[in-house]
């Protein structure tokens, strides 16, 4: 494991990066939005005890994925909470009520998620309770920014890059999860590809199928389209594809009680199987894309 420089003396690292164990594939696994190393100091910052803030988090997903590098994949994940810093969002996709001083020429305060509190440096909770006991220091920001979400964007274009560059192809799978279902019809599975412009057709029903046929629920892109990373990193024209891979929690765990529930193993088993399948298919696009020799 290769891992960037420390949060503070009390936590881990900001990201974690396991390189493949077997024959590399173009293949890069994310999960940007499972950790759960909490700084001393920003549970100082908040008005919120530890269970709340954890219920921004999207619960144990780097386990879910950790048999990734086992089929040729790199996979990184981060360490630092979401609610501390949000690595799917624009850097400075921050909200000035947050701040004590003004936002610097730059910063991008208009966006959806930041007028609904889930910037870069979300105001809100997952339960819609304000983070903050009183309003941050911009430079609070900047150096969360500096410390998270810059060394994890830069480690993920690296392993992007290295992929083209040795297969000359690469599929970016970023996974989330999301709460468990509100009605009947709530899909097991959201495959996110910004309405077909982050990746090939082919890949989205490559995911769509593989999950049907263990037996799962998928729709796209609704309510999750795909977040920044999808959006920034998905370039299928320059051999970039990337898909966003929303998993219902109640799949996997107890909401209530946040811990892992009898489905945990089999839905590790069925995302292996999925990046599998996905992985196939991207070689597949590099086979189609190759000139044949004619006689």
């Amino acid at each position: 494991m290769v891992a960037s420089s420390a949060l503070d003396d009390a936590h881990p690292a900001p990201f974690v990066v396991t390189p493949p164990r077997a024959a590399a594939l173009p293949l890069v696994v994310a999960s940007p939005h499972s950790g759960r190393a909490y700084p001393d100091a920003f549970l100082a910052m908040s008005r919120l005890d530890r269970a709340i803030l954890r219920r921004s988090e999207d619960f144990h997903v780097d386990e879910l994925l950790d048999r990734a590098p086992d089929l040729g994949a790199s996979l990184i994940c981060a360490i630092f909470p979401r609610i501390y810093c949000d690595p799917n969002r624009e850097a400075w996709e921050l909200d000035p009520t947050m701040f004590s001083d003004p936002l610097p020429d730059g910063c991008n305060s208009t966006t959806p998620r930041v007028r609904a509190g889930l910037g870069t440096i979300p105001r809100l909770s997952a339960t819609g309770a304000p983070v903050y006991r009183g309003r941050l220091p911009f430079a609070e920001a900047r150096e969360r920014i500096r410390t998270c979400w810059a060394p994890y964007h830069a480690a993920l274009s690296a392993l992007i890059d290295a992929a083209v560059a040795a297969q000359g192809v690469c599929l970016l799978v970023d996974c989330h999860s999301m709460p468990g279902p509100a009605g009947r019809n709530a899909p097991d599975f959201i495959l996110g590809d910004a309405w077909g412009t982050s990746c090939a057709p082919a890949i989205t029903a490559a995911a769509e199928t593989a999950l049907r046929a263990r037996g799962f629920g998928a729709c796209r892109n609704t309510p999750y389209a795909g977040g920044y990373v999808t959006r920034h990193y998905g370039r299928p024209r320059e051999g970039v594809h990337a898909l966003q891979v929303e998993i219902s929690r109640a799949l996997y765990m107890d909401e209530a009680r946040l811990e892992k529930g009898d489905g945990f193993a089999v839905i590790r088993a069925v995302l292996t199987g999925l990046l599998r399948d996905l992985a196939a298919a991207t070689e597949q696009l590099v086979r189609d894309r190759a000139p044949t020799l004619s006689s």
